[in-house]
């Protein structure tokens, strides 16, 4: 089943229509009584896009892992013992 509703009809009852159009119902839009555009459900997704997780027994994070560093790194980052 579809409704036809007008352009202005469609932005002042934009979330009604959303919620029919999620029930099932198929709305046109029209602009001057020409469809223009068709309102219809997303068709549901087969999985989620994201499952966390995954990475449980497949990664090893040390547990210095955010220590400072030692200086001789932080001095070679900042140049200090750069030959030039």
């Amino acid at each position: 089943m579809s409704a036809k509703v007008n352009i202005y009809e469609a932005k002042t009852q934009l979330s009604s229509l959303v919620d029919r159009a999620a029930r099932g119902e198929e709305i046109i839009i029209a602009r001057a009584g020409t469809p223009v555009a068709r309102l219809v459900a997303l068709a549901p997704t087969k999985k989620p896009l994201r499952v966390p997780g995954g990475w449980e027994d497949k990664i090893w994070i040390a547990p210095d892992f955010d220590d400072p560093l030692p200086d001789d790194l932080l001095d070679a980052f900042e140049g200090k013992d750069d030959p030039k």
